[in-house]
């Protein structure tokens, strides 16, 4: 799994409900839009970076935003067919309409409590990881 996120804090709360809920994927992180693009396409320092099966996406990202990284991603035949879940604060409607059209799998805004962030995570990977089934990379 891979979670593109600038915020520490969120990173780390991210990690915390990985843990808590004994998530069983390995979390990689890149903290911006141009890293989570690298690490995609195996380049640079990620050329041995595993295709991961979801993506965990913020939309303000810095040097290219999570809209853009998403737009690229669904555009781009080798990666289009990994779910990208876009893992927010904003709760705009031109946002959540915006990711939809660019195809993004689902829309999540973060919860602030730390207890309801452990249980959208761990729904998160429920549902992506236990009930979807996903193409074989």
């Amino acid at each position: 799994m891979l979670l593109v996120e600038d915020d520490p804090g969120d990173v780390l709360m991210t990690k915390e409900a990985f843990e808590e809920h004994k998530v069983g994927n390995r979390l990689h992180v890149v903290s911006d839009g141009v890293e989570a693009l690298r690490f995609l396409r195996r380049e640079g320092d990620y050329v041995d970076s595993p295709t991961p099966h979801l993506v965990l996406l913020d939309l303000n990202l810095p040097r290219k935003d999570g809209r853009e990284v998403l737009e690229e991603v669904k555009k781009d035949e080798s990666l289009s067919h990994i779910p990208v879940v876009v893992l927010t604060t904003s709760e705009a409607e031109e946002d959540i309409l915006r990711s939809y059209r660019l195809h993004a799998n689902a829309y999540v805004a973060k919860p602030v409590d730390f207890d309801q962030f452990i249980r959208v995570v761990r729904q998160i990977d429920d549902f992506f990881v236990s009930v979807v089934r996903l193409p074989n990379h």
